[in-house]
């Protein structure tokens, strides 16, 4: 029997009144300048049962944008954007997160602003390619950021983190894996700097490390999470030793306190025992979890909270789904990404389609 699940647990200075966390996921519903919109608003008010919703990768930085339709924390109108989405969140009583995502050299030059640039720790194009509005396309060429340009990219963290606490975010998330830019600067196959920004572990720490406590400087380490997925090669990371370098990572963060961390099943490395080992706060599992299952991981003691992703797709009243035992719906994989209403905010919930 599934009870564990639904009892309310801390997340830092967050409470929450389950422990089912919606995971963030891409779902390109944004306007083209990355101003969140109705529909948005609408499809993360019918989520809002979850313990706690983490809102879609958004670009902290017009830089840092990388695939079409997706939103910022840029600007004014973003933030008014995004207001209108946590707003409908709260009045259904729902707590909502922001996680930042700066793609880095992930990206296509496409989906970005004129004015944009393709920036990374090294000048490598990333193997593989992205999705734009003409079709699937290699990564642009990445612009190797100076030193004296690393601070700039810290702040712009700081000031999203600003920004999203001004729109009405709960708390923040860093998205420090799927090869994103906090993920180039780990990875030595794609960080080849010799200033203080890599050569050794310790310097490629360094990027992620600052972020961290830029984020934590606004209201609070106690507001701030962190996603890793440890050994994940996706978006071209190439590490050698990663157990190593997010082990020496979980151990230089310790003394932040931050409010979470977010660990990805998607590697051959027990992410759930290294987060026991080194991290000394609450965990959220992700990675093909079901009710039972994700009741196991909180009852062992494995997890505090344990996050979905495309099940929320398809079940916007999961929470309810899990309690009664209901049947759950089947996302449509065509309509993940397109701009229509269809496949987003259409999904009913169980009692309707009974």
């Amino acid at each position: 029997m599934i009870k564990a699940l639904f009892e309310p647990c801390s997340l830092g200075s967050l409470l929450l009144k389950n422990r089912v966390v919606m995971a963030p996921m891409t779902r390109s519903r944004a306007s083209d300048d990355g101003t969140p919109t109705d529909m948005m608003v609408e499809y993360y008010r019918q989520r809002a049962g979850a313990g706690m919703i983490i809102a879609e990768g958004t670009y902290p930085s017009e830089d840092g944008k990388g695939y079409c339709r997706t939103p910022g924390i840029v600007n004014d109108r973003h933030i008014a954007g995004w207001r209108q989405v946590t707003d409908a969140v709260h009045a259904e009583g729902g707590i909502i997160a922001l996680q930042l995502m700066h793609c880095g050299r992930c990206s296509h030059t496409d989906n970005k602003s004129e004015q944009a640039e393709t920036v990374a720790p090294s000048a490598l194009v990333a193997e593989g390619e992205v999705y734009t509005e003409e079709g699937m396309k290699p990564f642009s060429p990445p612009r190797a950021l100076r030193s004296n340009e690393i601070p700039t990219i810290v702040e712009q963290f700081r000031q999203a983190t600003i920004n999203a606490y001004e729109a009405g975010f709960d708390g923040v998330e860093l998205h420090a894996a799927s090869g994103y830019l906090p993920a180039q600067f780990l990875s030595p196959g794609s960080n080849q700097r010799d200033d203080d920004y890599g050569g050794s572990l310790e310097n490629r720490l360094r990027f992620v490390c600052e972020v961290l406590e830029a984020m934590s400087s606004v209201k609070g380490a106690d507001r701030v999470g962190l996603r890793i997925c440890p050994g994940m090669p996706f978006n071209d990371v190439k590490d050698p030793v990663p157990k190593q370098t997010f082990e020496a990572l979980l151990a230089t963060i310790r003394p932040l306190g931050l409010a979470w961390l977010h660990v990805m099943r998607a590697s051959p490395i027990d992410v759930l025992a290294m987060a026991q080992a080194h991290f000394n706060g609450p965990v959220i599992a992700n990675g093909g979890y079901t009710g039972e299952s994700a009741e196991k991981a909180i009852v062992e003691g494995r997890a505090t909270a344990v996050s979905f992703a495309s099940l929320y797709i398809a079940n916007p009243d999961l929470v309810s789904r899990l309690q009664l035992g209901a049947p759950l719906a089947r996302a449509d994989q065509s309509t993940m990404y397109t701009p229509a209403r269809e496949g987003y905010c259409d999904y009913p919930p169980h009692a309707a389609v009974d």
